[in-house]
């Protein structure tokens, strides 16, 4: 089995006696990428710090490729930890020039820095700038300058935190698909922090989904949004609708058929989460729906009560007959339908998500 390039086995971080980050294990192989996702709050930019020796952990250990570079008694230096960091605002020297600013903290002689700036900023496509001032550059350039910096000592492991957020959103997916490449070039093993699931989603081989100072669920993008740990996994992720109901014999009665519910003990109840994406809409015919399917379930009645365009989709939410509460569901393309129209909704069998019920 290949050694990570990056472990942290139960890393304990307290503030004030309140665990910011409480017994956090993570691997990275090289030249992965790996997400570590979650609100503001939760221990992500804390765990970072760690890692890279700005921070000490009150309990635990970090290792890069199978050596100790830290615990609570031994610690390697940062500079000697071949970690290279990324920040959001850049943090850039604004009396050096951009070369001077990629080439800071290299050895050797200057004309071999002065190389090694040159390979990375033409490789970012601004070698024409090397002899410009940080200020004299737009903001997604001088994020690209802050990476050729980060990645000029040939670091193992690159730290990226929150380093698209000052970016605006047409730049911001350009900016990420180029310096993943270039990472993916350079062979470092990435781990980027994010409060974005649409960014985690696009860049990372792994995300792990971190609350409150615990990691909740790991695992590739597509089996974290497919197959969540809990009912605030997949809210993370997107919008969600709720269904509440008792067991009975496995069994969950709604409005919408009845779904299986493994396990629970009779009398529990659950909570049946579904997307809005998953919800399916058909028209009133006379007061009747569709015919109940097995994939489908049965069909439950609703009139439009507010109906968006949001470019790529239709967002329309129905106030439901059975309970007087609102279900959302998402349509491609334009769907409009006036604000009263009765219609009747079902949700795939396929698509939900059984919990314990929470808040």
């Amino acid at each position: 089995m290949t050694t990570p390039r990056l472990e942290i086995r139960n890393l304990l971080r307290r503030f004030e006696g309140r665990a910011v980050v409480d017994d956090v294990s993570l691997s990275i192989q090289p030249g992965h990428v790996t997400c570590l996702l979650g609100p503001s709050g939760c221990g992500k930019s804390t765990t970072l710090r760690m890692i890279a020796g700005v921070d000490m952990q009150d309990a635990g250990e970090i290792h890069v490729d199978g050596q100790l570079i830290c615990d609570t008694v031994f610690r390697v230096p940062p500079e000697r930890r071949q970690i290279g960091l990324m920040f959001q605002d850049f943090a850039l020297f604004p009396h050096l020039s951009v070369g001077e600013n990629v080439a800071f903290g290299l050895k050797g002689a200057k004309s071999e820095k002065r190389a090694r700036a040159v390979e990375l900023l033409d490789r970012v496509g601004l070698g024409h700038f090397i002899d410009e001032y940080p200020h004299q550059l737009s903001g997604g350039e001088q994020q690209r300058v802050a990476l050729a910096r980060a990645l000029a000592p040939r670091p193992k492991i690159m730290l990226m935190d929150e380093p698209f957020s000052g970016l605006d959103n047409r730049l911001r997916d350009g900016i990420r698909d180029e310096t993943l490449a270039l990472l993916k070039e350079e062979g470092a093993s990435v781990l980027l922090v994010t409060h974005e699931p649409e960014e985690a989603m696009r860049m990372a081989d792994e995300i792990a989904l971190m609350r409150d100072g615990h990691i909740v669920q790991r695992g590739a993008p597509y089996n974290i949004y497919n197959a969540p740990a809990d009912k605030a996994a997949v809210a993370f992720f997107s919008d969600i609708n709720v269904l509440r109901g008792t067991v009975r014999g496995a069994l969950t009665e709604t409005p919408f058929g009845v779904f299986l519910a493994p396990g629970v003990p009779d009398g529990e109840e659950v909570d049946i989460v579904f997307r809005p994406q998953h919800v399916g809409i058909d028209f009133d015919r006379g007061g009747r729906g569709p015919n109940p399917t097995e994939m489908a379930g049965t069909p439950a009645r609703g009139v439009v009560e507010r109906a968006r365009f949001m470019g790529s989709e239709s967002l329309v939410e129905f106030r439901m007959d059975f309970d007087g509460g609102v279900l959302k569901a998402t349509v491609p393309n334009v769907f409009l339908p006036r604000p009263g129209t009765p219609m009747w909704l079902t949700v795939r069998r396929d698509r939900c998500f059984v919990f314990p019920a929470s808040d």
